[in-house]
């Protein structure tokens, strides 16, 4: 056995840098603890301001003291029990807390608003108690894991690691809105579901352009701080995926000291909730595999050398051809030390006319597909990387044969494709008025025509030069313009016989917000909708391409 938990000499110069995060010698907690047959401890934990927050500690048997896990969630504490042994019979004691103005905390509840401060006053006052040897690590899920890595962002001097799920870079400024575009139906439904008002829904909606509040509460603004090991965990069709890697490699590589070199990342065929379709995967496991985070805190918590440090720093799942009951066998996990592997070059392949797509750019002086976009009509969400909406990699013949939804389709593959790491879109387009949406889907045709949907994101294109109100420019209606669309990642290996397709057109709804086309700021229109001619360009002058992660045989 080794210590290999960090030693942190810049640990009082932390004090400074967050001189707002500053915080008064933690109190007992204000209410005497209540310890029941099981060695949990019921507390009121005073935050810095006197709110007090429920918490239940789970200690292990003996005497201590133990190093420490923190869970923060806004889904109430008590079904921490059910999971309490797995971590207290492991020598961790637990602490699940309630979030501020949920359940039994008080406070107003403010979804992810008030995780800096409760995060950095939670770990330090667990680190303070008599059953704590001061070593604190953070984990969590969804919601839980924003919470874990605000945390990590307010720098507590005593959290040691963390172990952070399904959890995104960007809650308010991207994880909630994809290229501009209001996630209707998941972050609309999902502050519906936590009781926010329908006022406060559309005030939300308004609130797309960047601004000082989104700086001050949002983890992309703030990860620089992080100083820690963390171990994050997505799925490809989970709608978080883009933080996982993001976070992944920006700590990795660009991160503090503690951070930099330290970090670990598993992203599996997984989505938030269960797939749909008729694609399922082989050996996939579940994002919620716990004996992984348990390796994880035994490491940097424990100081115990099991390895999992010289392990390579990426495990992925690429995908293959995964009809139920007729998987290939190149699906299965994979590893690498880099994010994209070093051995992935970008390849475009060219949309061209009547549908086609593939690797030789366009010769012809003018090409371009059109077509009218009716927000009355938008064109129907079937699965995606969704939340409140069904998962995953849906045959997507099931939007129909639409004038507004353009396919553009690669031949029947005569070898296999395989696309690992980043993928965009440089797609030349055009509207006939001040402002419209383009959405954009990776599709993978199988031999019987099943479209299974990959991943699909979005732009409207007032905000194709940024989310800064400095940034925000209205098209010229006419005007060609080159959009770059962020389609996040894959791991996938379009395989021979298949076809890869890329699908455009204006709307996904309900997953996103439609556009009325007026030009209007988001959520204030007070025009009628109007319907938009939209263009695709995929001439010489005007190459539309999706540029794809393509790896080299090895």
């Amino acid at each position: 056995m080794i210590s290999t938990t960090p030693s942190f000499p810049r640990r009082a110069a932390r004090l400074a840098v967050l001189g707002l995060l500053l915080i008064a010698p933690f109190a007992v907690a204000e209410t005497a603890p209540s310890v029941d047959s099981d060695r949990a401890l019921e507390l009121m934990v005073p935050m810095r301001d006197g709110v007090r927050l429920a918490t239940s500690v789970f200690l292990p048997a003996g005497d201590g003291p133990w190093p420490a896990v923190v869970q923060r969630t806004p889904y109430n504490k008590a079904s921490a029990s059910a999971t309490s042994s797995h971590y207290t019979s492991h020598g961790f004691a637990l602490v699940a807390q309630d979030q501020r103005g949920r359940f039994a905390s008080e406070g107003e509840y403010q979804p992810h608003e008030n995780e800096l401060a409760d995060g950095y006053d939670t770990v330090e006052w667990t680190a303070s108690q008599t059953w704590s040897d001061g070593k604190v690590g953070i984990s969590g899920a969804s919601a839980l894991g924003i919470a874990a890595n605000l945390a990590a962002a307010a720098d507590p001097p005593h959290l040691v690691a963390a172990y952070v799920t399904v959890a995104p870079e960007s809650l308010f400024y991207e994880g909630r809105f994809i290229g501009g575009v209001f996630k209707e139906a998941d972050t609309g439904n999902w502050m519906r579901g936590q009781g926010v008002g329908e006022d406060a829904v559309l005030a939300y909606k308004k609130r797309v352009v960047l601004d000082q509040h989104w700086q001050d509460k949002d983890f992309v603004f703030l990860r620089h701080r992080v100083d820690i090991p963390i171990y994050n965990v997505g799925g490809w069709y989970d709608l978080f995926l883009h933080g996982t890697l993001d976070n992944f490699r920006y700590l990795e590589d660009w991160g503090r000291e503690g951070a930099r070199g330290n970090q670990k990342v598993l992203v599996g065929p997984f989505g938030h909730g269960a797939l749909q379709g008729d694609l399922e995967y082989p050996g996939a496991g579940s994002w919620r595999d716990s004996d992984e985070e348990l390796r994880w805190f035994d490491y940097w918590l424990k100081g115990i050398d099991n390895g999992i440090m010289s392990e390579p720093k990426i495990r992925y799942y690429q995908r293959a051809a995964a009809k139920k009951g007729a998987f290939s066998s190149k699906n299965g996990y994979r590893t690498a030390d880099s994010w994209p592997p070093n051995s992935v070059v970008k390849t475009r392949y060219y949309l061209g006319a009547a549908g086609k797509l593939g690797p030789s750019a366009p010769t012809v002086a003018d090409s371009a597909t059109r077509y009218r976009f009716d927000p009355a009509k938008p064109a129907p969400t079937f699965g995606g990387s969704n939340l409140t909406l069904p998962i995953g990699p849906i045959d997507q013949r099931k939007v129909g044969d639409r004038d507004d939804y353009l396919r553009f389709e690669t031949a029947v593959l005569d070898s296999d494709l395989v696309l690992t790491g980043p993928v965009e879109v440089e797609l030349w387009a055009s509207t006939d008025g001040p402002d419209t949406d383009f959405m954009v889907k990776l599709v993978d045709v199988y031999p019987d025509g099943y479209e299974a949907l990959v991943i699909d994101t979005a732009i409207r294109t007032r905000y194709r030069h940024g989310r800064r109100a400095q940034d925000i420019r209205m098209m010229t209606p006419g005007v060609p313009e080159k959009l770059i669309v962020d389609l996040w990642h894959t791991g996938l290996t379009v395989e021979k016989g298949h076809k890869l397709a890329v699908h455009v057109t204006s709307s996904n709804s309900p997953r996103f917000e439609v556009n009325p086309n007026t030009g209007e700021a988001p959520g204030e229109s007070t025009r009628p909708p109007r319907v938009a001619t939209n263009t695709i360009f995929h001439d010489a002058a005007r190459p539309s391409a999706i540029v794809l992660p393509v790896m080299e045989p090895r």
